[in-house]
């Protein structure tokens, strides 16, 4: 996969993640997908923690975005 593709993924599901709201579930949804959100939110924070490690292992520094 290029890296185009790579980064075009990565747009796409940070956009995906920035739609969700829990607050906006009830008690019963976020109890009936607890298992799943959880199972997704440490994937996803084991796979940013991996990318996150080869960048930084290559003497970068991860920096937010200055706002304008």
């Amino acid at each position: 996969m290029s890296t185009n593709e790579v980064m075009a993924r990565l747009e796409a599901a940070v956009s995906a993640l920035g739609d969700v709201d829990v607050s906006a579930w009830s008690d019963e949804s976020l109890k009936e997908r607890l298992g799943q959100l959880s199972a997704a939110l440490v994937a996803l924070d084991s796979t940013l923690a991996r990318v996150a490690d080869g960048v930084r292992a290559r003497g970068m520094r991860i920096e937010e975005p200055v706002s304008v």
